[in-house]
């Protein structure tokens, strides 16, 4: 979409009240108004998983490798948390990391992962997570660390959803890991 669509999806959007606004200088930074609209979100994706066929197509054509990528829930990731058996990777843009993430999860951009790579070991499990079933940033990192030898999966949703589910979060932090 180009920036003058988005803008105006945007205005729409706030004029709706689903959408707050922070203005930042030049920047405008939106957030969902309410964990309501996101619970009305939340609806109209699974409505449309179960309704629409063209989403399923189109879920095949743009994520065709997801297959091969194994998943996991929140509950088994929360279980594995408690165990202290994961590393947990965000993999989303720091700003959103800084604005909320799954509690004890680290920030690593999918742009940095190469960059930083050395931080993560070898030896334990790796769980990335990012904004959605439809995100690709956890299918990116989890691809490219498991080609760096690391045992890696992707949340199967993505931290709204663990947000709305009432598992641990860290919310407003700064940059360094949570």
């Amino acid at each position: 979409m180009s920036l003058a669509n988005t803008s105006l999806h945007l205005k729409a959007l706030r004029q709706a009240q689903l959408v707050d606004v922070r203005r930042a200088g030049l920047f405008a930074h939106y957030r969902l108004a309410s964990d309501r609209v996101f619970a009305l979100w939340q609806s109209l994706r699974e409505l449309g998983d179960a309704q629409l066929a063209e989403i399923q197509r189109i879920v095949t054509t743009y994520l065709q490798d997801r297959r091969k990528l194994a998943a996991i829930g929140s509950e088994e990731l929360a279980r594995r948390l408690k165990e202290s058996s994961v590393i947990v990777l965000d993999v989303r843009p720091a700003e959103e990391y800084r604005a909320g993430h799954i509690a004890g999860a680290r920030s690593i951009p999918v742009t940095e992962l190469q960059a930083r790579l050395k931080e993560i070991p070898k030896g334990k499990e790796i769980v990335a997570y990012c904004r959605g079933p439809y995100c690709v940033f956890a299918d990116e990192a989890v691809d490219f660390l498991r080609s760096s030898g690391r045992k890696a999966v992707r949340l199967e949703s993505g931290f709204p959803d663990w947000r709305a589910q009432g598992f641990p979060v860290d919310e407003a932090t700064s940059l360094t890991d949570g």
